[in-house]
């Protein structure tokens, strides 16, 4: 087997004709047009009729149960609420609250609906995904990559690709790495690690590599561009995430399924949690597995064909993406204007528009994801996707969606609105206890009554709809629970019983603590956004490392100093406040050791040890993540990820060729416009007397300049190998 240094090796054919042997990175484009579409029109006209109409079964049944009881339960809460505030005169600030509470209490009710759905689906087994036995159609593997660790991401592929050549039938898949990589290490190294993968597979691999010059419009622009110059080669497009594992039987299953399906223009998977390792992520990853099937399933049934699309470990009819899925840019600034930001739930919202189905498989087994391994590394997460879900509100009222479409974008920023609005519920309830103990009481009101008006509550009713709303936020999560522990098989691979258990009330007891950090975090993130603050796009944390303690305190210093300035004015308010307030105030208080804590890899490895907080996957991993493990062990021994790429390239002729054979053709420049990095960093390369001068005097900047530009890599390549100039005074990088 040849393995990842065999490119530092010649092959024959180079060693006799010294020149490096071309590498086809990309196959000949076929091109597909790909409209930009309009939120603005749309007939009934333009969309497709269905293929097999009999197939299309709205569950129109499941949607009544779902959103009619959700309505039902609303009205009951809010009618009890009502009586609750309204024992005397009812004041402006507790029909305020009144009005918060059930605005928030219909939000739990609908996911209380949806997970009722979904248990007693999963409970009599009601769903089943078809299987697989032959293809006939191609069938490519994208993965776009944004300044990723390329041991990790190319050993993804790798294994991706041996599960699916295992199932007999890989001759219907490629492979493409579509990067949008912007720093210039990364960059070579993608390269290097590329070239090593093909050499490693041989001449028939079928994986290709693209490097885009600019990521404009990011990851959906990325995925643009791979459809609109290779997509008319491929019936269906198979879009992971950086992180994602998919095995070769749950592919085959979803381009199966695609085949069978002449209306299918999306369908997604469920992807589990899997290879991490921290108190949070471990925390997140037993959440995920033992309460997601129950709401994924509930969501997959009363969505019907009218579901939605994550972004990523989905199957897509490339022609029907190519022709409905041109995103528009809004009109304005960011963060409510640009770009579309969460563009997945947009491209599920267009193809159902043009009359495809959008749907998903929650029973297929084999897909993967990871998640952030700390508290602050989500919340980063969280103000990116927070933004794009707002930004849906410019797009929810779009021509011709469907109107499950517009429940899909309203739950998406529900799932961000909810945290001003809890918190919002929480203040004016304080205004109020303020109001009760320090507001004059109105003896001569225009009712002529004999004693004073006060703002009153009705204890026992108060008592009873606390416990009605924590039953409805806790029941999807007992829902798991409960059917994780009617599945042996399950309950063992989760630790048994006892420790179940014991996992599922450690979950719930630390997701109270965090929830108030996040309700502050999320609300920052809604009110900076409303204010017109941009949030950009930053590469994600995937790795399992601590934050720097003095981080942790800087990101969390004043959530702390939040949580104590309420806890001293609610005691000295009322210690009825105090202790209805506790579980808010001890989570802000406590937020920089419990953010400590929960990138925590050695708490996370000793819960671990204990059985705690288990999931089947890492009682017995599958086969696809030990082989991406290994995998990415020797890509990281090859040390591609380490090394300075201008050095890389400058040490290795061959591959500093088949780096200018990867690049597009340069763009003809105007006489007299001159570049400013190109012309600085041209200037440095002449002004050097080494290589290691110009390593330590380009910017990343200029060195993604010299990366693209063939002249600046012919300056690069001509100087001499040797230590930097003793008299060189090297600027800062």
């Amino acid at each position: 087997m040849v393995t990842v240094d065999a490119l530092a090796r010649p092959s024959e054919t180079e060693v006799a004709t010294g020149c490096p042997v071309p590498v086809e990175a990309t196959p000949p484009e076929s091109r597909l047009e790909m409209p930009v579409q309009s939120f603005r029109s749309w007939k009934a006209s333009e969309g497709r009729k269905p293929a097999a109409p009999q197939a299309w079964r709205t569950p129109w049944l499941a949607r009544v149960f779902v959103f009619g009881g959700a309505w039902a339960l609303t009205a009951y809460g809010a009618w009890e609420m009502y009586h609750v505030v309204s024992v005397s005169r009812t004041t402006f600030l507790q029909y305020v609250l009144l009005v918060l509470f059930t605005v928030n209490f219909s939000w739990i009710a609908l996911a209380f609906t949806s997970a009722i759905l979904g248990f007693f689906a999963l409970l009599f087994r009601l769903v089943k995904s078809p299987r697989a036995e032959t293809l006939t159609r191609k069938t490519v593997v994208v993965m776009p990559i944004y300044n990723e660790s390329t041991a990790r991401t190319f050993a993804a592929v790798a294994a991706i690709r041996e599960s699916i050549e295992a199932t007999g039938l890989g001759a219907h898949f490629d492979y493409f790495i579509v990067s949008d990589t912007t720093n210039p290490d990364i960059w070579v190294a993608e390269e290097r690690a590329f070239l090593a993968l093909r050499q490693r597979l041989g001449a028939d691999a079928r994986i290709y590599y693209r490097h885009r010059p600019k990521n404009h419009h990011r990851k959906a622009g990325n995925i643009a561009d791979f459809v609109t110059r290779w997509g008319g080669h491929y019936e269906h497009m198979v879009v992971l995430d950086a992180d994602s594992l998919m095995t070769g039987t749950c592919i085959v299953r979803l381009a199966a399924a695609m085949e069978a399906d002449p209306d299918a223009g999306i369908i997604q998977s469920l992807p589990l949690i899997i290879n991490r390792n921290t108190f949070f992520a471990r925390l997140q990853q037993f959440a995920a597995r033992v309460y997601g099937p129950v709401i994924a399933t509930g969501l997959a049934i009363w969505s019907g064909r009218d579901g939605n699309y994550w972004g990523h470990n989905a199957i897509i009819r490339t022609k029907a993406f190519a022709d409905h899925c041109g995103l528009p840019d809004l009109k304005g600034k960011p963060p409510f204007g640009g770009h579309v930001l969460s563009h997945d739930f947009v491209e599920a919202a267009l193809i159902r528009r043009a009359g495809w189905s959008v749907y998903m498989l929650p029973d297929l087994t084999g897909s993967y994801e990871e998640s952030p391994p700390s508290l602050i590394d989500i919340a980063t997460r969280d103000r990116r996707w927070c933004q794009g879900n707002l930004q849906h509100s410019r797009i929810i009222g779009a021509k011709g969606l469907k109107l499950s479409t517009r429940q899909h974008f309203a739950t998406g920023m529900m799932a961000y609105l909810a945290s001003p609005f809890w918190l919002m519920q929480l203040v004016v309830g304080i205004l109020i206890v303020l109001q009760v103990n320090y507001a004059r009481p109105e003896y001569f009101t225009e009712e002529f009554r004999l004693f004073p008006v006060w703002p009153r509550f009705d204890p026992e009713r108060a008592l009873n709809l606390f416990g009605l709303t924590m039953a409805i936020l806790l029941a999807p999560k007992l829902f798991g629970l409960l059917l994780t522990l009617f599945d042996g098989k399950l309950r063992r691979a989760c630790g048994g019983g006892i420790r179940l258990i014991l996992s599922a009330v450690l979950e719930i007891l630390f997701s109270a603590f965090f929830a108030p950090i996040m309700m502050v975090i999320q609300s920052g993130s809604v009110f900076q956004i409303l204010v017109g603050r941009d949030t950009g796009w930053n590469p994600q944390r995937r790795d399992d490392g601590s934050i720097p303690f003095k981080d942790i305190v800087r990101r969390h210093r004043a959530h702390v100093l939040l949580g104590l300035v309420a806890g001293l004015s609610a005691f000295m308010i009322a210690t009825s406040l105090f202790a209805w307030m506790s579980p808010t105030i001890v989570g802000l208080v406590l937020a920089i050791p419990l953010s400590w804590a929960s990138g925590n890899l050695a708490l996370g490895l000793w819960l671990k040890r204990r059985g705690l907080l288990m999931t089947p996957e890492e009682g017995d991993p599958p086969a696809i993540a030990l082989r991406a493990n290994a995998l990415q062990a020797e890509f990281a021994q090859a040390g591609f990820d380490d090394a300075d790429g201008l050095t890389v390239l400058h040490a290795d002729p061959m591959l500093r060729a088949t780096h200018e054979a990867m690049l597009p053709h340069a763009q003809p420049r105007r006489r007299g416009e001159i570049e400013p990095d190109r012309a600085v960093a041209q200037a440095k390369l002449i002004d050097a007397e080494t290589i290691a001068d110009a390593a330590i005097w380009l910017k990343p900047k200029e060195r993604m300049v010299v990366l693209h530009d063939r002249a600046l890599l012919g300056l690069l390549a001509n100087l001499p190998q040797g230590p930097a100039h003793a008299g060189a005074e090297a600027p800062a990088r």
